[in-house]
């Protein structure tokens, strides 16, 4: 997993964010949610201090950070419900929904991983998988409904692509994400548009059309003009330099844990509610 890992893998969170929020249940679930520490409009960088962790601890880190982990995200995740006014009825607890963003998590990771290293073998691949289940089991996923296998997966995929809905509010939202409308108006107004172009160009089809958004085989070239100098540069890089934030979050865990300060600080989260 330490070579799967990768910090420019964050070029592409906002994408993942998207993904995730296209099933209207997780999409509501973050647009409506009440937990204050995980609201990335007020609190962007604590957000992705906390979702960063959550990746690290599930992929890199020992069963009993795990377990810990899981009854953070626990916390969170009991103030995540829909309401009687809510459009859909959600719960942060639902693991057919937890599976579902767990499968983004998953299928993200392994679309950065093919874009900046090229796609692994099939033992490799394989490997990752099973690996990356815990992206579920550290959620509330029994691990028995985690797919069995790639081939399993890709026809849970396939099916799950058959509910995705963005509606509205949650379309109004995400292009704030994409906007960059948490940072302060001079920084959202430079990178904004980098971010979109960035996001549009990591995003499957599937949610690119869900979302409204154009994109033309120029940009495409253009995109892949990107990742390459990416993929220049991160060859340069050593491993624990390409690894960070993750390896950086792991470890501000451990430390906070040894030192009784309840290691996840402000709480914990996974990547929604």
């Amino acid at each position: 997993m330490r070579e799967v890992i990768d910090g420019a893998g964050l070029l592409a969170s906002t994408a993942n964010v998207i993904m995730q929020l296209a099933r209207p249940g997780v999409g509501y679930g973050v647009v409506e949610s009440r937990v204050e520490a995980g609201q990335v409009m007020r609190h962007p960088l604590r957000r992705l201090r906390r979702t960063v962790t959550y990746l690290s601890v599930a992929l890199l880190g020992t069963a009993d950070e795990r377990a810990f982990y899981r009854r953070q995200v626990n916390r969170s995740h009991a103030q995540v419900r829909s309401g009687a006014g809510s459009p859909v009825r959600y719960s942060a607890f639902d693991p057919e929904l937890q599976l579902w963003v767990a499968a983004c998590l998953y299928r993200g990771t392994m679309d950065v991983h093919t874009l900046l290293h090229g796609p692994p073998g099939r033992a490799a691949a394989d490997a990752i998988y099973r690996e990356c289940r815990r992206l579920a089991t550290t959620l509330q996923v029994p691990e028995q409904m985690w797919p069995a296998d790639r081939a399993a997966f890709e026809r849970y995929w396939d099916a799950a692509l058959g509910e995705l809905r963005i509606d509205p509010p949650v379309r109004d939202y995400l292009d704030r994400l994409m906007a960059l409308d948490y940072l302060p108006r001079p920084l959202s107004a430079a990178l904004g548009p980098v971010n979109r172009f960035l996001t549009t160009g990591f995003l499957p089809a599937p949610f690119r059309s869900q979302m409204q958004l154009n994109w033309t085989e120029r940009d495409r070239q253009v995109f892949m003009v990107v990742i390459g100098a990416v993929r220049a540069v991160n060859r340069l890089l050593p491993g624990p330099v390409s690894r960070f934030p993750f390896n950086a979050c792991l470890q501000d865990l451990r430390i906070r844990r040894l030192a009784g300060l309840g290691g996840a600080g402000d709480g914990a989260d996974s990547s929604w509610g």
